[in-house]
């Protein structure tokens, strides 16, 4: 009987110690493989849903902020971004509001995928517990998953962007039609439609145009520098903008999640009991929208500049072939770029040319980044993690 005791004395000791060991082990198991691929799908789907959502008005930004001569003149005004889209849809449809998606879509589950997962992981390194919660490590982990996303995706990223930025006036200049003086009547053919392939090829054929016999010794002097880096690295075509890309990510990343996770922290307290619904439950979604639009709109004006210089760099190929543009050029070349069309057109557009489409990007980000958090934190409810 003496036995029987002693053993049920023995058991619960070690029942407590296994609880007590069990409460550690949910915490390390964030770190598993199971979870961290459970996460990135969760979102990858979500950047998808959120992407898809707001695709026409992606199309519309992009020609804004790259100034397209095409579009350039709708420009500063938030009617301008309707009367844009109308003239897209004129042209080419529901497929040209579309252009570029499908790029979009390659690119964007990675990038999500990787963004939040490394999120997930940057959090739960920086911030273990509730109490070690700071507003920096919030923004430092937005920030440093922000970057590694980035880096895993950009060239998709760019050849996005590429097949965006063409309309029927801007293809590539070794696309262009020259009229033979053996057809003096005939038309140039109709653009062909963007690709991710052709985008892709343009890319890499990007280069160094062949000199004129006439040319001086000093630029030909330069040719073989240039033309050997592009050649012993041609990945290197696909970074474009690349500096100023991960630039802008840090306080874009940063800010959003910085935001999404301190209005969380207030708002939605966690439940003191284990098993019971909390706020984040009930309330879940109505809750992940709100506080996703106030992130996004917070961290797009945050670093929306930065987001004009990259897309200039990002087609600076179209016109610079042989190099990358620099910081400084291309921030001088936006800054004294005209603004404005009409009475209120101005000769140098300064700052406002920093802001040029932020309106659209206010209707873009927004519900995107309202529906990628929303749809993420959906998915891991679902997934379980």
């Amino acid at each position: 009987m003496s036995s029987n005791v002693s053993v049920t004395d023995r058991d619960d000791p070690t029942r407590n110690v296994n609880l007590n060991v069990a409460k550690p082990s949910k915490k390390t198991d964030k770190q598993s493989w199971n979870y961290v691929l459970r996460s990135g799908l969760a979102g990858g789907v979500a950047g998808c849903v959120a992407k898809t959502t707001v695709a026409p008005l992606d199309r519309v930004k992009i020609l804004f902020q790259a100034s397209n001569p095409d579009f350039q003149h709708y420009a500063g005004s938030w009617n301008g971004v309707f009367r844009a889209a109308k003239e897209i849809y004129g042209d080419g449809g529901v497929r040209g509001l579309l252009q570029g998606h499908s790029a979009t879509l390659l690119r964007i589950f990675p990038y999500a995928a990787v963004k939040f997962m490394a999120y997930d992981q940057v959090r739960f390194l920086l911030m273990p517990t509730r109490e070690s919660e700071t507003n920096l490590r919030r923004f430092s982990a937005g920030a440093i998953s922000g970057m590694i996303s980035v880096f895993c995706t950009y060239p998709l990223e760019l050849i996005r962007v590429r097949m965006a930025f063409q309309t029927r006036n801007s293809s590539p200049p070794h696309l262009s039609y020259s009229p033979s003086s053996s057809l003096p009547h005939s038309s140039p053919p109709p653009p062909a439609r963007p690709s991710i392939l052709r985008a892709m090829k343009q890319l890499y054929n990007e280069g160094v145009p062949a000199l004129p016999p006439s040319s001086s010794s000093s630029a030909a002097s330069l040719l073989p520098t240039t033309r050997s880096i592009f050649t012993r690295f041609p990945i290197l075509k696909f970074y474009r903008g690349f500096t100023v890309t991960i630039t802008g990510m840090i306080p874009y990343a940063g800010t959003s999640f910085l935001a999404w996770d301190f209005l969380r922290y207030h708002l939605l307290p966690p439940s003191p009991r284990i098993g019971q619904a909390s706020h984040k439950e009930r309330g879940a979604p109505v809750a992940d929208l709100s506080i996703g639009a106030v992130s996004g709109a917070i961290a797009q004006t945050v670093s929306y500049p930065f987001e004009i210089v990259r897309r200039r760099m990002q087609v600076g190929g179209l016109t610079s072939p042989d190099r990358w543009l620099r910081w400084g050029e291309t921030i001088n070349a936006i800054w004294n770029s005209p603004w404005g069309h009409g009475k209120n057109a101005m000769a140098v557009g300064g700052w406002r040319n920093f802001y040029v489409g932020l309106s659209i990007g206010y209707l873009k980000v927004v519900p995107m980044t309202a529906v990628s958090f929303t749809v993420w934190q959906a998915g891991k409810r679902v997934l379980g993690v």
